[in-house]
């Protein structure tokens, strides 16, 4: 495969799947890139299970050869253990480094890691620079929030400039602060004050909830890209609805009913080749009530999935379903 071209890549304003804790795994990366996924993060890869060779870690930066382009994103507490995280992932040779610098979950950000460093910005600006030099010419972006909270006014806009001048190439904004975790309204408006102090590119998250938000996000900041997160646990579809949207102008209409069964079947062996049986048809539970959005019975289905951790079952569950979805429709 070519070599990643970095600044291509922001030109073409990339919707971007974003790194989610036991979701973005490499079975559903390739379900949103089937579905117009063009850049998609890792889960988040903790540094000092990645040093010290723990299974986990090392299975979340080993990206297979179709599973590009793919940044491998890494969190921890200690600057020099976040460069020499960096070194091992770059081997895997992802698209580019991303520092968790957003994560609000208390675990966490307590310990100072993810958004932890927000509470001390020049801590986190000289971090950054040691991960950029440690790992050069691979590009490396920051993933954060715009401040601890509540401040009135946030710190994002000098902590942009900073981050470029120490070689960070691209910053994603999640446009909360840390202390509002999900809650309340992202507030799109800090990509654009961000993005109008630096040249790098500006990725614009939170509250990018369908294909009309990330065009409208991208309008609105002037944003090199836009990241979902949540909403395509339930809708990977958000992503050829936004390309075509963004390209074209053009709203596509929703998956059918055949589709949406088949994503859950789809997903659910990758899933199971990545994760094992059992753990596929549990995880895939969170996705089930999205991916079965409106359809006839689709709610007794969900139950009985629910009830089932047998991949057979399961896949028995929908191949029924489907005939009685058929015989409803042809009534």
């Amino acid at each position: 495969m070519p070599a990643f071209d970095f600044d291509a890549a922001f030109r073409a304003r990339p919707v971007i799947l974003a790194p989610m804790e036991d979701v973005s795994d490499a079975a559903f990366r390739q379900v949103c890139r089937a579905r117009g996924a063009s850049l998609c993060v890792t889960e988040f890869v903790n540094v000092e299970g990645l040093l010290r060779g723990a299974k986990d870690a090392a299975h979340k930066i080993d990206l297979l050869p179709g599973d590009q382009p793919t940044a491998i994103q890494i969190y921890g507490a200690d600057a020099p253990r976040l460069a020499e995280a960096a070194e091992v992932a770059q081997r895997s040779e992802p698209a580019y480094i991303d520092i968790n610098c957003g994560c609000w979950v208390p675990k966490i950000a307590r310990r100072g890691a993810g958004a932890g460093w927000l509470r001390d910005p020049s801590a986190m600006v000289a971090m950054a620079k040691m991960v950029v030099e440690r790992v050069a010419p691979m590009p490396v972006t920051v993933k954060t929030r715009i401040g601890w909270g509540p401040e009135s006014e946030m710190p994002i806009i000098d902590l942009a400039r900073r981050l470029e001048d120490v070689g960070v190439r691209a910053l994603t904004i999640h446009c909360r602060t840390a202390q509002m975790g999900h809650t309340g309204s992202a507030d799109w408006s800090w990509a654009k004050k961000a993005r109008d102090v630096v040249s790098i590119p500006v990725i614009v998250n939170g509250d990018v909830r369908s294909a009309e938000d990330a065009l409208a996000s991208l309008t609105s900041t002037g944003a090199a890209g836009a990241m979902v997160g949540r909403h395509a646990n339930d809708h990977p579809w958000i992503f050829r609805e936004a390309r075509s949207l963004i390209d074209e102008g053009v709203t596509l209409a929703p998956p059918s009913p055949a589709e949406r069964l088949a994503l859950c079947r789809e997903h659910l062996r990758l899933a199971a080749e990545e994760r094992g049986a059992l753990r596929a048809v549990r995880m895939l539970r969170r996705h089930w009530p999205g991916y079965l959005r409106g359809l006839h019975e689709g709610a007794a289905l969900r139950r009985t999935l629910n009830a089932t951790d047998d991949l057979d079952a399961t896949l028995e569950h929908f191949e029924r379903f489907e005939g009685q979805l058929s015989a409803h429709r042809a009534a």
